[in-house]
């Protein structure tokens, strides 16, 4: 019977720590994600430091508006988006690694399911190690 209490605390721990890692993926790709359409979507000229914005006039304000206006959301929300649900995955992770708390480790381990089978196995040892948190079902 201690055996089987000690193997469902390992399954916490490992559904815990299957979402801290399919979070870092996420918030990896993320900004990966923001960084190629940044870097690779905005022409290199456009890139000028904040200082110099003052010195070539309110032309290049609108040029980047324009662009933005354009570009901006579809990027914008896929990445953040990513980010996002990184961010919540790997607290939730952490959550679950010190059974704080049930609902944030599932909602993180949820998150963490954008990333396909760690996601999954984070769901499925997050949710069979519920009684670790002392709550009643």
């Amino acid at each position: 019977m201690a055996s089987n209490d000690n193997s469902k605390g390992k399954l916490l721990t490992a559904g815990g720590i299957l979402s801290i890692v399919a979070g870092i993926f996420q918030i990896s790709n993320g900004m990966g994600l923001a960084t190629y359409f940044l870097a690779d979507r905005m022409p290199h000229w456009e890139v000028l430091p904040p200082f110099l914005l003052s010195l070539v006039g309110d032309w290049w304000v609108d040029l980047v508006r324009i662009y933005f206006d354009e570009y901006f959301p579809i990027w914008l929300i896929i990445a953040g988006g990513l980010l996002l649900l990184g961010i919540l995955a790997v607290a939730g992770g952490v959550s679950a690694v010190r059974r704080r708390s049930f609902g944030l480790s599932l909602a993180g381990a949820t998150c963490a399911l954008i990333s396909g089978l760690l996601g999954i196995l984070a769901v499925i040892f997050v949710a069979l190690g519920k009684r670790e948190f002392g709550t009643k079902a």
